[in-house]
């Protein structure tokens, strides 16, 4: 159900292919982000699925702050048929952490 953020940037230096869904609010996106990545805030993401519907078969991986909505939400795709749908554990606090200094914490 959930993949590190290790893992996540082992994929992106792959070159796989893949959502990197970012389920904060507008302006926790404008503070940081992860480069790559998609914004559509969990409170939004009911009427806005359609957005992503050519990943239903792909990977993806959901991040907010510290994992706790991105949970949420890779639950919730994958009650929708989003069946490789996951989150990353820790958020974007665990990136800065482990992944990249440069990416702002709050």
């Amino acid at each position: 159900m959930e993949i590190s953020c290790q893992g996540v940037q082992s994929k992106i230096t792959a070159g796989d292919t893949f959502l990197l869904l970012d389920c904060r609010e507008q302006h926790e996106w404008e503070y940081c982000r992860i480069e790559g990545a998609t914004l559509i805030p969990m409170s939004e993401l009911q009427r806005r699925v359609t957005e992503i519907e050519s990943y239903r078969m792909a990977d993806v991986i959901v991040y907010c702050h510290h994992g706790v909505r991105s949970m949420h939400v890779a639950l919730w795709l994958q009650q929708q048929g989003f069946s490789r749908a996951l989150s990353m554990a820790g958020g974007i606090e665990a990136w800065s952490l482990k992944i990249d200094p440069n990416v702002p914490r709050y």
